[in-house]
């Protein structure tokens, strides 16, 4: 029996004026598993992360989680859905320590009152130390629970990477979106990162990443899509996606007839 879909996009269109950025673009991310959605430079993922996360709102189209219909409802309310992302350009509070940074991201889920705060009543102290304890926890995920007192400007690239991961699992989601999660980083950097992706997943939660190292995505993901010029040119595991041809066209050109 396959797992059931968490992330379902059918036919959506994107288009700004009459420049069409996606068409009829089509497929599903299976929960407890790593999704990839690749292709060249200017193909529309990015346009695709910011419609599953309420920036954008598709011309045409249905976008689904778990269900129940994204399309209209601002980026807070698809966060607290079970939706969290993180950025190609890392968003951390680098003057916060890595405690901090994490707790930040957990906001949403702290039920205390204004007046609880002020009062700083025992209700409130109590969700301090289980947030505290929650994001100790988070941080050992990725193993930075020992510099969790440290400064996030402190951090080394790929540790800061790590810290957003961390974070972004705060909001307590379902689906984490993660927007070239090894830009910029050496082979060791992404060596570890991509076991770090699988722990995730193995916690139960889906993955969803764009990303341009395709020999990271192909040896991370459980299954790919490729868009080329707005459009889904293949779908499947890495190896159908690695040798479908319509894929090798779009990467390595068409040689021309002689």
């Amino acid at each position: 029996m396959s797992d059931p879909t968490l992330l379902s996009i059918r036919n959506v269109g994107k288009h700004f004026g009459g420049l069409h950025v996606l068409q009829d673009v089509s497929f599903e991310v299976p929960a407890g598993s790593i999704y990839g959605l690749i292709g060249p430079n200017g193909a529309g993922k990015t346009t695709v992360f910011n419609l599953v996360t309420g920036l954008l709102e598709p011309s045409n189209g249905t976008i689904e989680f778990m269900g129940n219909s994204l399309v209209g409802l601002p980026p807070q309310r698809i966060t607290h859905r079970g939706i969290a992302r993180t950025f190609q350009n890392i968003r951390i509070f680098k003057e916060m320590s890595l405690l901090e940074n994490v707790m930040v991201g957990m906001h949403d889920h702290l039920n205390y009152s204004p007046a609880a705060i002020f009062f700083n009543t025992g209700a409130c102290r109590s969700a301090e130390k289980r947030a505290r304890e929650r994001a100790f926890e988070l941080l050992s995920w990725v193993g930075l629970e020992h510099k969790s007192d440290m400064l996030a400007d402190n951090l080394s690239y790929g540790d800061q990477r790590k810290l957003e991961f961390a974070r972004a699992l705060a909001t307590e989601p379902k689906l984490l979106l993660l927007d070239e999660p090894v830009a910029g980083m050496n082979p060791s950097e992404k060596t570890i990162l991509m076991e770090e992706i699988r722990n995730i997943r193995d916690r139960g939660y889906g993955v969803f990443m764009i990303e341009h190292d395709m020999r990271f995505v192909m040896g991370l993901c459980d299954r790919i899509a490729v868009l080329n010029f707005g459009r889904i040119i293949a779908e499947g595991t890495p190896d159908e996606v690695r040798n479908n041809p319509d894929v090798i066209e779009a990467y390595l050109g068409k040689e021309d007839e002689a």
